[in-house]
């Protein structure tokens, strides 16, 4: 084993090219980062988790069952507009939102190295889902913030070695998580651009 982000798909290593971001590779790296709500340790935020795993699951069932035409998500989501139900795009809008919430809460993190994380969350939350989100949904979330864990008990989770090896170090962390953080900010900008662009999100 390894520290946990050299356990698990990078969004730096997801290819993007001139027909979109591809879209095994970025469900596979969206995989690891439900896998990082794990190391909160707070059962509050099983609510993200499970909101990411189901639009992760809509993305894949579409890609399962249309390949050929789904080998970008910009490929897929302009595949599925001819159909009735559009259960991936509406998926995969909600999965982009769900994913800049957690990037910014670890951006922020990353920038005010003295704040807590709970701060760092909240402050992400306001800016990405709350609009979205009804009076119920947002109590929910509320509690979620306040449940996270200390900011060093966090960085020392994502820097260990569950095999018991050296820890990363702060340094070699740093570098991974902000090179991980920039790629899904980027691939999370570009695809929601695609969406306003096209009128995708329209209807969700």
């Amino acid at each position: 084993m390894a520290p946990y982000l050299e356990t698990v798909k990078s969004f730096a290593d997801v290819s993007v090219t001139d027909a979109g971001v591809d879209t095994l590779a970025f469900l596979e790296a969206a995989e690891g980062l439900v896998g990082l709500f794990d190391l909160l340790g707070s059962a509050a935020f099983s609510v993200v988790q499970n909101d990411l795993k189901g639009n992760i699951a809509k993305v894949r069932a579409r890609y399962d069952a249309a390949p050929n035409v789904s080998g970008t998500l910009e490929i897929l989501v302009e595949n599925e507009k001819m159909e009735k139900k559009r259960t991936a795009t509406e998926g995969l809008l909600w999965l982009l939102r769900g994913l800049s919430f957690t990037c910014k809460a670890l951006q922020n993190s990353q920038a005010n190295k003295t704040e807590e994380l709970a701060a760092a969350f909240t402050k992400s939350y306001e800016g990405t889902l709350k609009k979205f989100h009804n009076f119920v949904v947002k109590g929910i979330f509320a509690v979620a913030m306040k449940a996270c864990p200390y900011r060093a008990d966090f960085y020392k989770k994502l820097a260990a070695d569950p095999s018991g090896g050296p820890p990363a170090t702060q340094e070699k962390l740093d570098e991974n998580l902000n090179r991980w953080l920039a790629a899904l900010d980027a691939i999370v900008t570009r695809v929601e651009t695609f969406y306003e662009k096209g009128g995708y999100g329209k209807g969700f």
